[in-house]
């Protein structure tokens, strides 16, 4: 029923989607990128579908790595499923793409693709604990903030298909937290990490990346390393420090948490790909001034 399509984003292993299948035709969770577009066309295919047969995308949020393509598969016919907050932004992404661009300036099309408006009666907003019947499988919607204002982690029967907010993690390594900007909320993050515990699902499926089945473990792991970070970056800013002069010092302390898990050079770089060091730099930062200023 689940099939795990490896995006390629720029290595492998970073980028998955999930492509459900069903009698009434498949459906996606996620999509990845526009700039990966191409690779979930051959991934598609590999398993017998082409990119117009996809009938629904259920987005967990509108980061571009996570929504990106969900207007090239509106265009084939897919219905786009999202939380409130982000519908708007599917509709009219310019105020999303141009808040990313200020972020990665001249790499923008090269990293994300492109960013078109998604019409209206292709988009469908859902609600927390909302679930979509589709050919006989129930897709649950659970509201999960922390990561984003607009994430939703999507349950089908004993299985959570979590986007960011049950972090990343590769090669049974260090489960750690994608905070970028702007959104990020600690004591949110942790409201929706005992959500998912008294879920029980029997797996996770990161979007960075795959199935995870030893979950107390990997949500333990990961809240720790929340909190952890979360107060190496207050430290920081409490001392004056700035983000831009945080970053350095920050990707050291966070290498040598990686390494000393047991994961080899060739292992981390897929942590440093799916989860660049200094968008949590910036994604913290901001919520500890955010803290301050309220």
């Amino acid at each position: 029923m689940v099939k795990t399509l490896d995006l390629h984003f720029k290595i492998k292993g970073a980028i998955a989607a999930y492509l459900i299948e069903s009698s009434e035709g498949p459906s996606l969770i996620d999509c990845g990128p526009h700039s990966t577009f191409p690779r979930l066309r051959e991934a598609l295919a590999e398993h017998g579908y082409a990119v117009g047969d996809i009938k629904n995308v259920f987005l967990t949020h509108i980061h571009f790595d996570h929504a990106g393509a969900a207007w090239a598969l509106a265009e084939q016919g897919a219905k786009v499923y999202v939380h409130p907050r982000g519908f708007k932004h599917m509709h009219d992404p310019t105020r999303l793409y141009q808040s990313a661009q200020r972020i990665y300036g001249d790499a923008m099309e090269s990293l994300w693709g492109e960013m078109h408006s998604i019409p209206l009666e292709s988009l469908t907003e859902v609600q927390d604990g909302e679930t979509i019947v589709f050919g006989g499988h129930p897709f649950q919607a659970i509201y999960t903030p922390g990561h984003a204002s607009h994430h939703i982690a999507w349950k089908l029967k004993d299985l959570l298909f979590t986007g960011d907010v049950a972090g990343c993690r590769f090669s049974a390594g260090l489960a750690v937290p994608p905070c970028p900007p702007p959104d990020i909320d600690i004591p949110l993050w942790q409201q929706s990490l005992k959500i998912i515990r008294d879920l029980a699902p029997r797996a996770l499926y990161l979007a960075h990346f795959g199935e995870v089945t030893d979950i107390d473990d990997h949500l333990n792991t990961l809240e720790w390393v929340l909190n952890d970070w979360g107060q190496w970056i207050k430290e920081k800013y409490n001392a004056g420090m700035d983000a831009q002069a945080m970053v350095v010092p920050f990707e050291a302390y966070t290498l040598g948490q990686l390494k000393d898990s047991g994961l080899s050079v060739k292992q981390i770089e897929n942590y440093q790909v799916a989860n660049p060091t200094w968008q949590s730099v910036y994604g913290l930062f901001r919520y500890w001034e955010k803290k301050a200023t309220s």
